[in-house]
């Protein structure tokens, strides 16, 4: 048989469901199943039929991301399966190669998402775009801190009224970051401060006084303790924004204070994360897992280069591999000074010689040249090259994107 790639219609949102429910094992509540409906239909979706059979499909989310300077339309990957019965018959190759046609139709230099399968995407040039870690605090005793935490009056807030509350603080912490995804105030209701049927309620809390903006929030979860076992609760947070250390610290302690809890939990946080500098005990705040969070594909390497913005000038010549995307293929010059930054293709001798998804793994700062270097996974032709090029893509804070959307 052969394959039509080819856009799905809305009437086949449910197939992209039953197809994903095979191909990950899963089975959806049907809370869960219309909610991702409602996702789908927002979505743009390719789908590989076999006949009138959906065998495969790449749904993605329109997004703007921000990169070091700016941020940038990106195509967020989700719902990327293929039927167990027609793998190893180049559908996934085919459907991605759509997508990033699409993306350069609607103008997305970037693309990402979330891999359940990491040894899958670096084939299509994707990198670790972003890293991120689990910590956890034993709040069985107070948080023992270093600084002084913020003085303000906490208070809880109503999730459906906090949107135009956060939306300025999360916005200020996102210029400070790439990686994380600009929110309309469907996405807050809708991803971020939503109650699914099988847990726990979603709490707000904000600090600063009533009636003057926010200095930092936090989202999280409580769950309750285990008669059973005689286990204390577990608060889980989902997220955490302060305009300061201080007011992270006060939020941070406010944590590990609720009641009839004993750990506090946050599963994904920034490496570079205040809390790990500030807890006065690091036997009481762990890091317990460290792991590749967003995988980032430069799509458009020219475009993505030209709108971030540099800590220094450069001047190199950079071969970069791309058998996918046959416009990123070549030998190119980047020059970022007072004129502004060029990317063009150059016969001159290359200074580093790298696959696109080395150049997506360093792009928001999240991996050193140096140390792709070192690993044997880029080539550095002209001695001191990788330091150059680590110096101008330095930022002040490591990327972050929390939201496994």
């Amino acid at each position: 048989m052969t394959f039509d790639i080819r856009k799905i219609p809305d009437a086949h949102v449910d197939r992209i469901l039953d197809l994903t429910d095979l191909a990950f094992h899963e089975k959806d509540s049907d809370d869960e199943r219309r909610q991702s409906r409602k996702l789908l239909l927002n979505c743009d979706r390719i789908g590989a039929y076999e006949g009138d059979t959906l065998v495969g499909v790449v749904a993605a989310y329109r997004f703007r991301i921000s990169v070091p300077g700016g941020d940038l339309p990106c195509a967020g990957l989700d719902y990327v399966a293929v039927l167990p019965t027609h793998r190893r018959r180049g559908l996934l190759t085919r459907l991605l190669a759509e997508q990033w046609r699409q993306c350069a139709e609607f103008g997305q230099p970037l693309s990402c998402l979330w891999a359940s399968e990491h040894a899958i995407y670096g084939r299509f040039g994707y990198g670790t775009g972003t890293e991120a870690c689990t910590i956890e605090i034993d709040s069985r005793r107070p948080l023992a801190l270093r600084i002084e935490p913020d003085p303000r009056p906490l208070r809880l807030l109503d999730p459906a009224k906090a949107p135009a509350l956060l939306g300025p603080i999360y916005e200020a912490g996102r210029a400070l970051r790439g990686g994380r995804y600009a929110r309309d105030p469907h996405w807050w209701r809708t991803q971020v401060l939503v109650d699914q049927e099988d847990e726990e309620p979603t709490r707000v809390v904000a600090l600063g006084e009533p009636g003057e903006p926010a200095a930092g929030y936090v989202v999280y979860r409580v769950q309750a303790p285990n008669d059973d076992t005689h286990s204390p609760g577990v608060v889980e947070v989902q997220e955490l924004e302060a305009e300061s250390a201080a007011v992270a610290a006060a939020l941070w302690a406010y944590l590990a204070s609720i009641d009839l809890t004993g750990k506090v939990a946050a599963w994904v946080r920034p490496l570079d994360d205040p809390l790990l500098h500030f807890a006065a005990d690091r036997d009481q705040v762990r890091v317990t897992k460290q792991y590749p969070a967003l995988w980032l594909r430069l799509v458009n390497v020219r475009a993505a280069l030209v709108a971030r913005s540099w800590a220094a000038p450069v001047d190199l010549v950079l071969q970069v591999r791309d058998a996918a995307v046959r416009a990123n293929d070549g030998r190119f010059r980047l020059t970022v000074g007072e004129a502004g930054t060029t990317w063009a293709a150059t016969e001159a001798p290359a200074d580093l010689v790298l696959d696109v998804a080395e150049l997506a793994a360093c792009y928001l700062g999240a991996t050193p040249v140096s140390r792709l270097v070192a690993a044997g996974l880029v080539v550095e032709a002209t001695p001191g090259a990788a330091r150059r090029l680590d110096a101008a893509l330095r930022t002040d804070f490591l990327p972050f994107a929390h939201e496994d959307y």
